[in-house]
């Protein structure tokens, strides 16, 4: 392969692509990208401040309808002790996600940020964006606006969840009242004005074509052509466990494949993560052979995953450990992807 990968060339890659080669390939690009044998994580905490939301999609375990006796809302409280706790364990990033929640107005969300800059030391990395433009709909502004209030309470930057796959006829079989893809586009465009930086998901085995999925990388291409403002490229797999949609999970195969693909289509991104979360820890591990770069996150507290039947628990010990087993050296770093801590060898 020389020069910029192209869709066709992408799609024949997903399709037919010997996966050693790509597995090469990928890895070269991460090379040529960063030289060393480093591979980082984060220790951070995903915080879901409700369960309750209105967008209903098909493929999620998690949420609940409001007034179903397993509905909650965490107390600010609540959640500044979560924080607390994660600082404590080292933590330096939080995740506050939750549904969309009809009865949660701005005022929440600011009054909490502002707790949580002036009672701990910790990034805010929150917030998707489907929570953003219903948060715009809810106070009648502008989604650059609310981000912009987020952002003077204390938000730091924006995780990309709620991307699935950013073509409206897949999002209108999986999740027909979440945001269209556009949607997604024009907040992500709106942080990267405000200099928030953000990242880039993408969900595969929701039924979607190859075709589709390159769609979806040309999608956070082209933005990050324009803006700059992806820190990193996020790719997970469906979970299809207790969800309405239901299914299989796709192949370990699939998804080392179509990782490489990413690393070598989105030349334009830094980092390219690889997930244990839904992968487990051994595929978690090969991902590092197939371009990814960090492992993303320690996560003291997840619970999306979790409700789909899928979880695998992690420590620093076993990231560790994972890392170094696959030749590596690993280090710790902050939401910027800045090395906090390199671990040398293992005594």
């Amino acid at each position: 392969m020389s020069g910029r990968l192209t869709g066709q060339e992408a799609r024949a890659l997903l399709a037919a692509g010997d996966l050693i080669t790509l597995g090469r390939a990928a890895d070269e690009a991460r090379r040529k990208r960063f030289p060393g044998d480093i591979v980082t994580f984060i220790i951070d905490r995903n915080i879901n401040y409700t369960n309750v939301c209105v967008s209903g999609c098909k493929f999620c375990a998690f949420y609940r309808p409001a007034g179903h006796p397993e509905a909650y809302v965490l107390s600010h409280e609540a959640i500044l002790e979560k924080v607390r706790e994660t600082v404590a364990a080292g933590g330096t990033q939080i995740m506050l996600q939750g549904g969309l929640h009809p009865g949660l107005m701005l005022e929440y969300y600011t009054e909490l940020l502002t707790k949580i800059k002036q009672q701990s030391d910790i990034i805010v990395h929150s917030f998707s964006p489907a929570e953003i433009i219903f948060l715009a709909r809810q106070s009648v502004l502008k989604p650059a606006a609310v981000l912009a209030r987020l952002q003077a309470a204390g938000l730091d930057s924006l995780p990309g969840g709620g991307a699935e796959i950013l073509v409206d006829s897949v999002r209108q079989r999986v999740s027909p009242e979440k945001i269209t893809a556009g949607d997604w586009l024009a907040v992500m465009r709106a942080a990267h004005g405000l200099g928030m930086k953000t990242t880039a998901t993408m969900v595969i085995g929701l039924g979607e074509s190859l075709a589709d999925r390159v769609a979806h990388m040309e999608a956070v291409r082209r933005l990050q052509e324009e803006t700059g403002g992806f820190r990193a490229f996020i790719m997970w797999s469906y979970q299809p466990g207790n969800t309405a949609l239901g299914g299989e999970k796709t192949s370990a195969w699939d998804y080392l494949r179509t990782l490489a693909v990413a690393r070598l289509y989105l030349d334009n991104f830094d980092h390219v993560q690889g997930s244990w979360v839904t992968q487990g820890e051994r595929i978690g591990q090969l991902t590092l052979a197939f371009g990814a770069d960090d492992l993303g996150s320690i996560m003291l507290e997840e619970n999306v995953v979790r409700a789909a039947g899928t979880a695998y628990e992690m420590s620093v010990d076993k990231m560790t450990s994972l890392i170094r087993g696959a030749g590596r050296t690993p280090a710790q770093r902050d939401t910027a992807y800045k090395i906090l801590k390199v671990y040398g060898e293992k005594r």
